[in-house]
């Protein structure tokens, strides 16, 4: 496809918006302040939400119908109007976050070691006697928000100080209970926490106790904050297949007692999902949910592994899926949820950049999406955060950020009874925020 006659390579069934922004996101923000103009090879107006065919071509017009710039105006020459609509546009954001924010949400992939508080990975280490880069939780902070990871595996390296922490009970039921009164606060109300228990046994602590902790700290905060959440325990692609077997002996073993799934995380490249296939049959032989993590380091094979292989009810991210349309087409048909994680996909450079994440495609396509954090602090995020984040770089109105949150109560590895019941609560608060 083409852009001023420049070519796009872009995925098949992009809309209008895609290809803009696949090839410049300031020209999606020019567009958006009303500077540009989208027209096909005949000078007709284009609508962002079109669709395209092939061979496309489009061409961009600013103000009097002259080919577009590059825009390299300062902000002392910005005109007056366009000043006026930059402005605007913040004081929307900020409206969109309020609104966002006071909406009851749900995040169903995030990592619990992925989810510490500075100040408390310090203080732990200090009781504990463990080394750190540094003993300045601000600074600290800063080192493990990634912003310069090269790869997926690049992002994960920052979890060897997180866990480093965090083989004690204390420390573990702490750090659960924290993560929920931080998820509380911005009124998320039902969270799936996940982590791999066989990290947490470094020295010693028993399989059992590295469950029943954070189980502790999710009660106490319930009752402190009334935030529901459940765990996911996690299995590691590059270990060996026994150890998710025995993970997914602890998962059965847990199964109504605060755990609600079976994951298979780490290193996606060359470590197949397809080799824990028996851990995965256990599980679900057990009546046991399953989702795993596919599509984000590797294409949408690794999501075929983990839907036919592995039997996976819901995807972690699925971000490459839209490289295999039939397989797209079954998810959709199927009503299989993708847990979307937009900040963590672009600092894995699973995507160039928010603008080019192919959320927007797969939610207009009607499939199942929620957003969530992944990591809030290694991705420096939250909940409201990534909604926000949808709404400024992937033209999501507030109507549709109500879908995406209402996507991720419909999502919960909740019995459907308790489900229908949350929704009925939830609804009409998001309905309402979202006019």
């Amino acid at each position: 496809m083409y852009v001023d006659d420049e070519p796009v390579d872009i995925w098949p069934w992009a809309l209008v918006r895609d290809l803009v922004t696949w090839r410049s996101e300031d020209d999606l923000k020019r567009i958006r302040r009303g500077e540009l103009h989208v027209v096909d090879a005949a000078g007709r107006p284009v609508e962002l939400g079109g669709h395209l065919e092939a061979g496309a071509r489009l061409y961009l017009r600013a103000a009097g119908g002259k080919t577009a710039e590059p825009d390299q105006t300062a902000e002392r020459d910005e005109p007056e109007t366009a000043r006026r609509q930059r402005v605007g546009t913040k004081h929307t954001e900020d409206r969109v976050r309020e609104r966002v924010r006071a909406m009851p949400k749900t995040d169903l992939h995030v990592h619990l070691d992925g989810s510490l508080r500075p100040a408390t990975i310090v203080e732990l280490a200090e009781s504990h006697g463990v080394s750190l880069p540094t003993d300045d939780p601000e600074a600290l902070g800063d080192y493990l928000h990634v912003r310069d990871a090269q790869n997926l595996e690049d992002y994960l390296g920052r979890f060897a100080i997180t866990l480093s922490v965090m083989q004690h009970s204390d420390a573990i039921e702490r750090i659960a209970y924290e993560l929920c009164e931080d998820a509380a606060a911005e009124n998320v109300r039902y969270m799936e926490i996940r982590y791999s228990p066989i990290l947490l046994t470094s020295e010693g602590l028993p399989l059992p106790e590295t469950v029943e902790a954070p189980l502790r700290g999710m009660r106490r905060a319930r009752e402190e904050f009334g935030i529901e959440s459940s765990l996911i325990i996690c299995g590691i692609r590059n270990m060996d297949a026994d150890v998710s077997r025995d993970l997914a002996d602890l998962t059965i073993a847990y199964k109504n007692r605060g755990v609600v799934g079976f994951d298979l995380a780490g290193a996606e490249y060359n470590y197949p999902a397809k080799k824990h296939k028996n851990a995965f049959y256990m599980v679900r032989n057990a009546n046991v949910n399953a989702t795993i993590h596919a599509g984000e380091a590797y294409g949408p094979e690794s999501i075929h592994q983990a839907l036919h292989y592995c039997g996976a009810h819901r995807i972690g991210h699925g971000t490459r899926l839209y490289e295999d349309s039939d397989l797209m087409q079954y998810i959709n048909d199927h009503r299989i949820p993708l847990e979307i994680c937009l900040t963590s996909n672009v600092q894995t450079r699973a995507v160039d950049s928010f603008a080019t994440h192919p959320v927007r495609l797969y939610f207009d396509r009607g499939l199942v999406v929620s957003l969530n954090t992944d990591n809030r602090l290694m991705s420096g995020t939250t909940v409201t955060e990534e909604h926000v984040r949808a709404w400024k770089h992937l033209d999501f109105t507030l109507d549709e950020i109500a879908e995406l949150v209402l996507h991720g109560f419909r999502s919960a590895f909740l019995h459907h009874a308790e489900k229908q019941a949350l929704l009925e609560e939830v609804e009409p608060t998001i309905r309402e925020l979202a006019a």
